[in-house]
C-alpha cells in the first residue's frame, strides 16, 4: 500500500507575521475566556450555583451548600486546566517535531502508551505511588513514541505525514486493545481505571493537582525553551542545519518535553485524545506558526478547551456526567476528517 500526501509550499516570512498589537490582543482575549469558563465550571455541576454565590463563596460568605459546591469543583477545574495545557504543548511539540500536520498524542499511540505502562504498573506491580506512576507513564509514552517515529520511518519517503498518522492510529488501536486485555481478568483494577481509560477530571483534589503541577511545569519549561529552534524546524533538516542549528538536539530536546507532558497529564486523567490536534491549528490562525508565541497561546486555549468540554459534560448530561474525553473526541474527530482533506491526500 501506498501512499502520497501533497504538502503545500511554505509561505514566505511576510506571511507568517502577526501584528504583536493582534497578538497580544487574542492573548488578552483568551485569558478572559478561561475566567469565564472557570466561573461556569464552579457554578454549573449537579446542583446549579448562582452567580453571585459563586462570589460570595470565593469569599467565604455564602450558604454551606454553595460553598461546598464551589469548593469541591475548583480543584477539578484547576486540574483541567494543567492537563488541557499540557495536551496542547505536547502536540504543538509533536507537530513541529515531525513537521506532521496530524501529530497528537492521542493519534500518534503516545497517550495510549502511557495509559498501557499505568495499567500495567498496577495490575502486575501495585503501582499507586503518584511520581513512579507519572515515571512509568513517562517512559510507556515514550517508547510509543519512539515505535510510531521507526514503523513511520520505513519505506521510501521517510516519515511521511500520512504514514506517521497510519502507524499511530494503528499501534494506539494495538495498544488500547492490550490494555482492556490486561484489565478484564482484573475486575478491581478494571473498576477502579474503567473512567480513567476514557479521559476525565472528575475526582480531581488539590493533592492530586498539586502533585503533578512539577511535573508539567519542567515539561512546558524544556518545550518552550527550544521554541526557537522549532521555528527553523520547519525550513527542513538541511536548511536548519545551514543556519547552525543543531536539528537532533532540538528534536531530541522538544520530543522529551512532548513526552514528559503528555505522560504525566495521561498519568493523571487518563488519556484524553484530540486536544493537542485542534487546539495548535486553531492557534496558529490567530497567531501564526512562531513557537515563540505559539506553545504559550495553545498552553493557554488547551486549558480553556479541556475546562469548557468539562462543563459541557456535566451539563447535558446531569444529574450524571459526560467525561472530558468523549467531548474532546466529538469535537476532534470532525477536526481531523477536515485536516486530512485539506492536506489532499491523493492515494491510500
Amino acid at each position: 500500500m501506498s501512499a502520497v500526501l501533497d504538502r503545500p509550499p511554505l509561505p514566505d516570512a511576510a506571511a507568517l507575521r502577526r501584528p504583536a498589537a493582534a497578538r497580544m490582543a487574542w492573548l488578552g482575549a483568551g485569558v478572559a475566556v478561561l475566567a469565564l469558563l472557570c466561573v461556569a465550571s464552579a457554578a454549573f455541576g449537579v446542583r446549579e450555583v448562582a452567580l453571585s454565590d459563586v462570589l460570595a463563596a470565593l469569599r467565604g460568605d455564602s450558604s454551606d451548600v454553595a460553598r461546598a459546591a464551589v469548593v469541591a469543583r475548583l480543584p477539578r477545574t484547576a486540574l483541567a486546566i494543567l492537563v488541557g495545557a499540557a495536551l496542547a504543548l505536547s502536540g504543538a511539540a509533536m507537530q513541529a517535531v515531525t513537521r506532521n500536520p496530524l501529530a497528537d498524542p492521542g493519534i500518534l499511540g503516545v497517550s495510549n502508551g502511557a495509559a498501557l505502562a499505568v495499567v500495567l504498573g498496577i495490575a502486575f506491580f501495585g503501582l499507586s505511588a503518584p511520581y513512579p506512576t507519572m515515571a512509568v507513564a513517562t517512559v510507556g509514552a515514550g517508547a510509543a513514541a519512539a515505535f510510531v517515529y521507526s514503523v513511520g520511518s520505513l519505506g521510501r519517503g521517510g516519515a511521511t505525514p500520512l504514514k506517521l498518522a497510519l502507524a499511530g492510529a494503528a499501534t494506539s488501536a494495538a495498544l488500547s486493545s492490550l490494555t482492556s486485555a490486561v484489565l478484564l481478568p482484573r475486575v478491581d483494577v478494571m473498576e477502579e481505571f474503567r473512567f480513567w481509560q476514557i479521559g476525565g477530571v472528575g475526582g480531581a483534589t488539590w493533592e492530586r493537582t498539586a502533585t503533578v503541577l512539577p511535573v508539567l511545569a519542567v515539561g512546558a519549561l524544556v518545550t518552550l525553551a527550544v521554541a526557537r529552534g522549532m521555528n527553523s524546524l520547519a525550513l527542513g533538516d538541511d536548511v536548519a542545519t545551514g543556519l547552525g542549528v543543531d536539528v537532533p538536539r532540538i528534536r531530541v530536546i522538544a520530543s522529551a518535553g512532548a513526552v514528559v507532558l503528555c505522560g504525566a497529564a495521561t498519568a493523571v486523567a487518563g488519556p484524553i485524545g484530540f486536544v493537542g490536534l485542534v487546539v495548535p491549528h486553531a492557534c496558529r490562525l490567530l497567531v501564526g506558526p512562531d513557537h515563540r508565541w505559539l506553545l504559550p497561546f495553545s498552553a493557554l486555549v488547551g486549558a480553556s478547551l479541556l475546562v469548557g468540554a468539562d462543563v459541557v459534560g456535566r451539563v447535558i448530561a446531569r444529574p450524571a456526567e459526560v467525561q472530558v474525553g468523549i467531548i474532546t473526541a466529538v469535537i476532534g474527530a470532525p477536526f481531523f476528517i477536515a485536516i486530512v482533506r485539506h492536506q489532499k491526500v491523493r492515494e491510500l
